[in-house]
């Protein structure tokens, strides 16, 4: 379904806001309310049911039944494939210039769209920019001011230049809920989310970070809801080893991407990560062993200089 863009908004870039949606019967509807409350005129919403095996598919159907003259939407329903495929497809849908992932437990926060598509207007070297989020529970009682800076312990002071950047994705990863906005050829530059991943967001912007693609605005975009089913937050020791497994993975994958210090940098990473799992495991020695090569090589990061060039070529 879906209805017509208002003619008064032909000169605004389209931005095509993106919901991945499982198993949120209960949060569903606030994002999809706060995407056709947000005040940027020229938008449209495509939502996918990823294999939902609650209500989420019946209430998004509902949803869009009431609003479908109300905004642009296209809206699909189908078999589970995880949560990167779903944003490839949800991408491949989409029409506009700029893209805005979501998350269907999360709400977008009036003014963010806005506030991002005049940072990529007037940033035109840039592919992508992040804002921060504030930090809801369950009922949408706020929780803390800025996800960034709080509830991730990240210092946006890093975030104010490309080489801060560069190095808080690598080892300061403080990103609390879907909070970018991109270009859609930043995106196809980047092959878009690698598929069969599960902790799919850290991967992408270190390949966008790795270009200097990234931006920041110290606006609050979204507001990112803590609840029982939260995967990045799972308690479940075997869930938390294989989340810190694909994501150390990732860190050795992408070194290469890297000039230096930050592909040493990226090294450390990975031996940090190791740490946490041998931690896990009970292994004191592995343990140990990662703790040594994570602070050598912190260390060899900051005694090599800048090669001087950019992140290579994406693969």
């Amino acid at each position: 379904m879906s209805g017509d863009v208002p003619a008064n908004t032909a000169a605004l870039p389209l931005v095509s806001v993106l919901i991945p949606a499982f198993n949120h019967e209960r949060f569903v509807r606030r994002c999809l309310d706060s995407v056709l409350q947000d005040p940027y005129p020229a938008k449209e919403l495509i939502v996918i049911d990823d294999g939902s095996t609650d209500r989420t598919a019946e209430r998004i159907a509902d949803w869009v039944a009431t609003h479908c003259m109300d905004i642009p939407i296209e809206y699909v329903h189908r078999d589970n494939r995880g949560i990167a495929a779903t944003l490839n497809e949800l991408a491949a849908r989409a029409n506009g210039e700029f893209l805005r992932p979501g998350a269907s437990d999360d709400y977008l926060l009036p003014g963010g769209l806005d506030a991002q598509v005049r940072y990529l207007l007037a940033h035109p070297d840039k592919g992508a920019v992040i804002g921060d989020s504030v930090v809801v529970d369950q009922d949408g009682n706020r929780l803390h001011d800025s996800g960034m800076g709080l509830l991730r312990g990240g210092s946006k002071s890093l975030y104010s230049s490309d080489d801060g950047i560069r190095r808080a994705i690598i080892s300061h990863w403080a990103i609390g809920g879907p909070v970018a906005l991109m270009r859609r050829s930043a995106l196809d530059t980047v092959d878009r989310w690698s598929e069969g991943l599960r902790i799919e967001d850290w991967d992408l912007f270190l390949r966008l970070a790795a270009r200097d693609a990234l931006g920041f605005i110290d606006v609050s975009v979204c507001a990112y809801r803590i609840h029982g089913a939260n995967l990045s937050r799972t308690r479940h020791t075997a869930t938390r080893i294989g989340n810190l497994a694909e994501s150390r993975q990732v860190a050795l994958r992408r070194a290469c991407l890297f000039d230096e210090p930050y592909r040493t940098l990226l090294r450390a990473q990975a031996h940090h990560i190791g740490a946490k799992i041998a931690f896990l495991q009970g292994q004191p020695w592995s343990l140990a062993r990662h703790l040594l090569a994570w602070s050598w090589l912190r260390l060899l990061s900051k005694l090599r200089p800048s090669s001087g060039r950019h992140g290579v070529e994406a693969a």
